[in-house]
């Protein structure tokens, strides 16, 4: 029986002119009639029902009518050739297409299902990449995990990554994988595009972790190995870029280029000039690993190669090594840059022109003074000393004051000759003013580290063994920056503060002048009488503990959840427990709160801590009072130290137990 003949004229009119319900129900019917093989060329043979049905979907505002006109294309795709299907492919049937895969859910299946069905013909490929978003769309549908379209999407994707160019959209829409197949099984020349391309693209953090991930680091260092020229410089390129991802830098040093990068580097080959940029950038960038540490002949390569190189190249390797001798357990690198004379070569850096590479050689230096050695302040004349004051008293960065300070103030302390040096070059003042300036400027690491330098040189003026000197100190007004660290520095701050006010705190008793002096007609201040001391104390005359209002923030440090500088605060609070002074010491240390803060350090501080900690205590609970009001807070604490604790400590405990009547004195733990 023959089939009905297709009123095609009818449908056209109706496609053409019905609403967009009417449109709906013809694109149903078109699409029920190129199911059942209805609607072939010699149906449609003006094929004029595609252009109109595309007309339409251009400008159509209903869901419904979208996915119903897209739908018959789609079957009508399998039924046309020629001019028709040529239509079907154009760039305006596509874009209209790609426009809905941002609308819901429905119309954008639909819409990657057209697309998946028109792109065995090669110019859709082409073409679907050159349309503003549709890449961007695709990799975002492929990725949203959303039933019946993210399939379909990547297998669109695949099949679109057989052109390059659209291979380079999907990377910048932050897809990867086809641009990392074609790094390792492309062409030559589409290994250096794809290289080229990484090299120069944005991006984030995610995207850097996302590609060292897929497996691009490693045909990227075979590029640069075996590669010629010019895919050594775009695989340099590229790696540079991915190397700022600390993820991607413990890659690079597993896929063993450092080595490469380094005889390159050494490298006086006048073609392989231009890559010795990239390789020390990368070499700056893989160094903040800590398993740069692991090859042990880094450091020293690099650092003869500082002289041997242009400013640009200097820079970063200034800053690998920086990176290198800054890491936790980088006490052995550092000794063996010193060894093969690191800070006689930096020195000359002191009066670099170039700021960049003065600051990257004064945080190396400050870096190599880090590990206490008598030989070091040797290696610092007296002119590089004078450098170092210059630059914390001239109009310079807050880096490079930072960084002079700090190297100062790693020099040993007993270093006599250093100290007579800075006191000539008048840098006390020097440091108060800077100290003036900097403690209530906004946080930033570089005031963190200025303040702690800073904390550190006043440990130097302030030794017990020079009471000259701590007159000095304390006359400039030292003791207010230490008081003021104590509250407002970082821990290694307030642990170097504590030292230098314990250090003076020391002198106290030796400096102390009778509450009456015979000579003195007029009766003392009472103001100025000090409890503790049972004399007249003033900062200046005696630098007193109590009189500097050192001790509530001292004790408030101890109440804090650091615990770095619990050891250098007992220190200083122990120096108000002294033999002769003990108990009006005790009587201080308990009014700020101290009998509590005490009590948490021999719970859980450190066993250096706990210690001094436990023998301040014993000292506080020989007396009534405090006996009274603290007792039973502290036996539980002091009885399971006693079982569970370090059996150093249990002597001590006892005698504590002891005053608290939990004990027998003849017993066992004295």
């Amino acid at each position: 029986m023959p089939r009905a003949a297709v009123d095609v004229e009818d449908l056209l009119v109706r496609a053409k002119n019905g609403d967009e319900a009417e449109l709906a129900e013809v694109a149903r019917e078109v699409a029920a009639l190129a199911d059942e093989g209805r609607l072939g060329p010699d149906d449609d043979d003006d094929g004029l029902l595609v252009p109109a049905l595309l007309a339409r979907l251009a400008t159509a505002g209903s869901a419904d009518a979208r996915v119903s006109v897209m739908a018959a294309l789609r079957r009508l795709a399998a039924c046309v050739t020629g001019e028709t299907k040529e239509r079907l492919a154009s760039i305006e049937a596509l874009s209209s297409v790609v426009r809905s895969l941002s609308r819901d859910v429905d119309e954008r299946r639909e819409a990657i299902a057209v697309l998946l069905d028109l792109s065995d013909i090669p110019q859709v490929r082409l073409r679907i990449g050159r349309i503003k978003g549709c890449i961007v769309m695709l990799v975002t549908l492929r990725n949203a995990h959303e039933s019946g379209t993210n399939d379909d999407a990547d297998k669109l994707l695949h099949i679109l990554s057989s052109n390059p160019q659209n291979v380079l959209l999907m990377a910048e829409a932050g897809y990867f994988r086809p641009l990392i197949q074609y790094l390792k099984q492309g062409s030559d020349m589409n290994k250096v595009l794809m290289a080229t391309a990484i090299s120069k693209m944005f991006l984030s953090e995610h995207m850097k972790s996302s590609l060292g991930e897929d497996g691009a680091i490693e045909p990227l260092v075979e590029m640069f190995k075996y590669g010629n020229l010019e895919a050594k410089h775009s695989a340099l390129g590229a790696l540079r870029n991915l190397s700022i991802s600390l993820q991607n830098a413990e890659l690079l040093i597993n896929s063993g280029i450092t080595g490469p990068l380094l005889q390159l580097l050494f490298s006086v080959t006048s073609v392989l000039m231009t890559l010795r940029e990239p390789a020390s950038a990368i070499l700056a960038a893989i160094a903040q690993s800590e398993r740069i540490l692991l090859h042990k002949d880094v450091a020293p390569q690099m650092l003869s190669l500082l002289n041997l190189s242009s400013p640009v190249i200097q820079l970063h390797l200034l800053r690998a090594l920086n990176s290198i001798s800054g890491h936790t357990n980088a006490k052995r690198a550092r000794s063996k840059i010193r060894q093969n004379g690191g800070v006689q070569l930096l020195l000359p850096f002191l009066t670099e022109k170039n700021v960049d590479i003065k600051i990257s050689a004064l945080n190396l230096m400050f870096h190599l003074s880090k590990d206490p050695s008598p030989e070091l302040a040797e290696q610092f004349r007296e002119t590089h000393l004078d450098i170092l004051v210059k630059i914390i008293s001239s109009p310079s960065s807050r880096d490079e004051k930072a960084a002079a300070v700090g190297i100062l103030s790693n020099l040993p302390a007993t270093d006599m000759k250093v100290t007579e040096i800075l006191m000539r070059a008048n840098l006390l003042p020097i440091l108060i003013a800077l100290f003036e300036a900097n403690i209530t400027a906004s946080a930033a690491p570089q005031r963190m580290w200025l303040l702690e330098g800073i904390a550190g040189v006043f440990i130097r003026f302030t030794v017990t063994w020079d009471r000259k000197l701590q007159s000095s100190a304390v006359g400039h007004g030292v003791v207010p920056c230490l008081v003021k660290l104590l509250s407002e520095g970082s821990v290694d701050a307030k642990s170097k503060a504590a030292t230098s006010l314990a250090q003076l705190s020391q002198s106290t008793t030796a400096l102390r002048k009778s509450k009456s002096p015979r000579w003195l007609c007029v009766p003392p201040s009472a103001e100025s009488y000090c409890i503790v001391h049972s004399c007249q104390c003033t900062v200046k005359s005696t630098f007193c503990l109590v009189k500097a209002g050192a001790v509530s923030p001292l004790v408030q440090i101890l109440e804090g959840e650091e615990r770095g500088a619990d050891g250098a605060v007992l220190e200083a609070l122990a120096t108000l427990m002294q033999d002769d002074i003990w108990e009006n010491g005790s009587r201080v240390i308990e009014k700020a709160s101290g009998i509590h803060a005490l009590l948490r350090i021999a719970e859980a501080g450190e066993l250096s801590s706990q210690d001094k900690a436990i023998w301040m205590l014993e000292r506080i609970f020989r007396l009534e009072g405090h006996r009274e009001r603290y007792g039973e807070i502290a036996q539980a604490l002091l009885i399971d130290l006693a079982q569970n604790g370090d059996p150093a400590l249990k002597p001590m405990i006892g005698k504590i137990l002891a005053h608290l009547e939990l004990l027998q004195t003849q017993s066992s733990y004295f």
